[in-house]
C-alpha cells in the first residue's frame, strides 16, 4: 500500500506555526530564511509573531504557509528521509499545491514564494474589497448547491457570478463569485435543505471566473522560472489525476486559479489507487480532518511540529 503527501491550503495558518520545526532543525529553519530573503522582508517575525490579521492577509498566508511546509520536509531529510523513495504521490490544496511541487523539485523555495506572493496580491486584486465573496454551503447535495448557483448566477445577470469553488468533501462546499448573487445562492441552498450556508471572512471570491485576471497573471509568472519534472507525481486540483509533466503542471496550476478545488475526488483516487496513509505537511489539521470524512479507510497523519516530525520518521523507517 502507498503513502501520499498532501500540503494545506489557506485557513490553516497559526501565529507560531513552524517555529518548533525551526528550533529544532537548522535545515528548517533555513527554509524559513530562503523565504525571508526571496521575499525581501521578514515573513518569519510575521509567522511566528503575528499579528494574527496581517499573517492572515493572502498575500502574506499563501507564502507563509508553503514556508512552514517546507521546514517540515526539510526536517524530515535531514534525517534521512527520501521524498522520491517513500512516497507515491503529492496533492495540495489550492497553494498547497505550490507547497507539493516545491517539495518534489518543481520549482525552487525561493521561486515558490515569489509565486505565492505574486499569486497572494494577483488574486486580492482581481475584483474589488466588497464586490466579491464565498459561502460554505453543510449538508446538500452537490447537483441542489450548482442548481442554486446558476439561478443565482442568472438573478444577478452574470453567467459566471457564482460557481462552486471547492468540493471539500463531507457534505461541505464552498461557493464563490459576486457578493449579491452568493448571498442569494446560499439563502436558496437553505430553501433546498442545506443544514448551513454560512457566509465566509474572505477578501476575494477565491476559485471563480471572477478570478481571470489573475489566472492570466499566473501564466505570466509561472513562465519566467525554471521548472523541472517533480520527482513524485502531483496529483492535480482541476484533473485528479496524476502527472509529472511540467509543462502541463505549469498549466494546471494556472486554470487551479479560476476552478474548482476537486478535493473530495482527490481523496476518493487516492482511495482507488493503493494509497492507505495520508500525511499532511505543514500547519494545521484541517486536510485530516477532511480525509477522515471522506475515506475512513485511509489513515491519516499530521506533520508540523518537531514531535510530529520524529514520528512520521519512525513510522516511515
Amino acid at each position: 500500500m502507498a503513502v501520499a503527501f498532501t500540503f494545506p491550503g489557506q485557513g490553516s495558518q497559526a501565529v507560531g506555526m513552524g517555529k518548533d520545526l525551526a528550533d529544532a532543525f537548522p535545515e528548517a529553519r533555513r527554509i524559513f530564511q530562503e523565504v525571508d530573503d526571496a521575499l525581501g522582508e521578514n515573513l518569519s517575525k510575521l509567522i511566528w509573531e503575528g499579528p494574527e490579521e496581517t499573517l492572515t492577509l493572502t498575500a502574506n498566508a499563501q507564502p507563509a504557509l508553503m514556508a512552514v511546509s517546507l521546514a517540515a520536509i526539510r526536517a524530515l531529510e535531514a534525517r534521512g528521509f527520501s521524498l522520491k523513495d517513500k512516497v507515491a504521490y503529492v496533492a495540495g490544496h489550492s497553494l498547497g499545491e505550490y507547497s507539493a511541487l516545491a517539495a518534489a523539485g518543481f520549482v525552487s523555495v525561493a521561486d515558490a514564494a515569489r509565486l505565492l506572493r505574486i499569486r497572494g496580491n494577483a488574486m486580492q486584486a482581481a475584483v474589488p474589497a466588497g464586490e466579491g465573496a464565498m459561502a460554505a454551503i453543510i449538508g446538500l447535495e452537490q447537483a441542489d448547491v450548482e442548481a442554486a448557483c446558476a439561478e443565482a448566477a442568472l438573478g444577478a445577470g452574470k453567467a459566471a457570478a457564482c460557481q462552486v469553488a471547492n468540493d471539500n468533501g463531507g457534505g461541505q462546499l464552498v461557493i464563490s463569485g459576486t457578493r449579491a448573487a452568493v448571498e442569494l445562492a446560499a439563502r436558496l441552498c437553505t430553501e433546498k435543505g442545506a443544514k448551513r450556508a454560512l457566509m465566509l471572512q474572505v477578501s476575494a471570491p477565491f476559485h471563480s471566473a471572477l478570478m481571470t485576471p489573475a489566472a492570466e497573471i499566473m501564466r505570466e509568472a509561472l513562465a519566467s522560472v525554471a521548472r523541472a519534472a517533480p520527482v513524485v507525481p502531483i496529483v492535480s486540483n482541476v484533473t485528479v489525476t496524476p502527472t509529472s509533466d511540467p509543462d502541463e503542471i505549469a498549466r494546471r496550476l494556472v486554470e487551479q486559479v479560476v476552478a474548482r478545488v476537486r478535493w473530495r475526488e482527490t481523496v476518493e483516487w487516492f482511495g482507488a489507487n493503493s494509497v492507505s496513509t495520508l500525511y499532511e505537511i505543514g500547519a494545521g489539521k484541517v486536510l485530516s480532518g477532511l480525509a477522515r470524512r471522506i475515506n475512513r479507510d485511509i489513515a491519516t497523519t499530521s506533520v508540523g511540529s518537531a514531535a510530529e516530525v520524529e514520528a512520521a520518521l519512525a513510522a516511515l523507517a
